[in-house]
């Protein structure tokens, strides 16, 4: 089985995740215009309840596998990580089997009392089978991150958008003259013919090669594994927390934010206009560089497992160091262009640049999200994934009561959300930080933190200045993006310079190898 380095895997699930955004939206766009407001908001009211099942049935448990399997791996342990594997099976698929029969039970009840609209029960019944499909695909997942091979998962995520989208379409054309509710059932049986693709080929790397034989002796290595399956639970239960208490904030942020600010005298529809720039319009621009930091989140965890386990401490710290300067590095040139330009690229989005004030407001605070998730993935990683959990919801309870004092303020309104949001982003890595600091005695050097001032501030002036010369309201689209391609020329300069950017790191990578760097 190929193991690529922390670099090497890192960068090969940010191409998968940049290529399954890109087919995700090609997916949503096809889904909309086939069938219309009406039908995306059938498709749309469904899926939460999936993921949320999902969530429950997967128990957190891709990380817990990814990190004990890499232990296990350090120390040559087949026998453990076939134990492991064997009980993560054993606890999702019998999780899996009783929330499908608990979510089609469930269905007719919560399309009528909750979705106020009959028509969701179909949806909701069609989806139910991929519980199970995508339940033995998450263990899959953890086990090739702890063995540090991300090709299979990064591969399996890109089949199974390729064959959503070659099947959305044709079976939404088929069913919609059934009535709307049948295209939706059939936007979400796409979904599991893509999952159940995916499953196949992680089954079939899987075989390949394979030392474990886990259907031999498979009840009982099962069952002589109570040791085991507490080491998963332990890291897996507070993980599923911090995935509930997020779902809540999730639930409750509507509900908060739009009461707060009726408080401050503004009408129910203005209100829910506002409540749209913040979470529709801001929110997704700030949460684009995402994809990279969770890349790097997925690739650490095994990575600072396997240095545990061997005790290398200093390992231990450059990896967590390397990937708090990536992640700052991949978000701050986000931050500056959207802080800068967040009226042009609003409107060149949506068509609207009404959530502007907001954006300049939150992009800057949203560098500390950057590197928070990386930050949690070492928590993970260290077996201190509870106190990662209490670090969250602190957070969350200091963000409602934020947006409770704030948002119902009338100077403020809608600003006071967004000042509450970024003030549970500080304070939540800032949370993690200190837990390292104590634990493992990890805290960014000084010089580093003096490194990305500087780069922040070079490129803020840079693009500034860039702007003034080149930028005027009567720039067209093809000329804005020759703009940022300049800026991002530019931002590649200083990242060398400032040597965020490694020769060691290059060298890691295929093209740079071959040039003989």
């Amino acid at each position: 089985m190929t193991k690529q380095t922390f670099i090497q895997g890192a960068l090969i699930l940010i191409i998968a995740g940049m290529l399954t955004r890109f087919m995700g939206f090609i997916n949503r766009m096809v889904v909309a215009r086939f069938m219309g407001e009406e039908g995306v908001g059938l498709y749309m009211m469904a899926l939460p309840t999936l993921f949320l099942v999902m969530t429950l049935t997967q128990f957190g448990l891709p990380v817990a596998i990814s990190k004990r399997v890499a232990e296990a791996d350090a120390q040559n342990d087949s026998k453990k990580i076939k134990q492991i594997v064997a009980v993560s099976l054993a606890i999702t698929l019998s999780a899996s089997i009783l929330f499908t029969a608990l979510l089609i039970l469930a269905a007719p009840i919560l399309s009528v009392t909750l979705f106020t609209d009959s028509r969701v029960l179909l949806p909701l019944v069609v989806i139910s089978p991929i519980i199970p499909i995508a339940a033995v695909s998450a263990v899959l997942r953890g086990y090739f991150q702890g063995k540090q091979n991300m090709k299979p998962q990064s591969v399996a995520q890109v089949l199974e958008q390729i064959v959503r989208i070659t099947f959305v379409g044709v079976f939404i054309y088929i069913l919609l003259p059934y009535g709307i509710e049948y295209a939706a059932a059939g936007a979400m049986f796409s979904i599991i013919i893509g999952e159940f693709a995916s499953l196949l080929y992680m089954i079939r790397k899987f075989r390949q090669k394979r030392k474990l034989r886990i259907r031999k002796h498979f009840t009982e290595t099962v069952l002589s594994g109570k040791a085991t399956a507490k080491e998963l639970l332990s890291i897996s239960m507070p993980t599923l927390g911090n995935r509930m208490i997020g779902s809540i904030s999730n639930f409750l942020d509507p509900i908060i934010i739009v009461q707060s600010l009726a408080l401050a005298g503004v009408t129910a529809a203005a209100a829910t206009k506002q409540y749209g720039e913040l979470m529709g319009y801001t929110m997704p621009l700030l949460f684009l560089p995402t994809f990279i930091t969770s890349s790097l989140s997925i690739a650490l965890v095994p990575s600072i497992s396997e240095a545990g386990a061997k005790n290398q401490t200093e390992l231990i710290h450059s990896r967590i160091h390397q990937s708090i300067r990536i992640s700052f590095a991949s978000g701050a040139l986000a931050t500056i262009v959207m802080t800068l330009f967040a009226a042009d690229l609003l409107d060149l989005m949506y068509r609207s640049d009404s959530a502007a004030s907001l954006l300049i407001i939150m992009a800057p605070f949203f560098l500390f999200l950057y590197i928070q998730a990386p930050l949690q993935a070492a928590l993970q990683a260290l077996d201190l994934a509870r106190p990662a959990m209490w670090n969250t919801l602190i957070g969350v309870i200091l963000k409602f009561g934020a947006m409770i004092l704030l948002a119902t303020s009338s100077n403020l309104g809608i600003k006071g959300a967004a000042i509450a949001i970024c003030a549970n982003v500080v304070l939540v890595t800032l949370l993690h930080i200190a837990v390292l600091k104590k634990e493992i005695n990890y805290f960014p050097a000084w010089r580093d933190i003096t490194r990305m001032i500087i780069l922040c501030g070079a490129t803020f002036l840079l693009t500034y200045y860039i702007k003034n010369q080149f930028y005027t309201d009567n720039t067209n689209l093809i000329s804005f993006i020759l703009l940022l391609v300049i800026i991002v020329l530019v931002y590649m300069i200083l990242l060398i310079l400032l040597r965020f950017i490694r020769k060691d790191e290059l060298q890691q990578l295929p093209f740079f190898r071959k040039k003989g760097m």
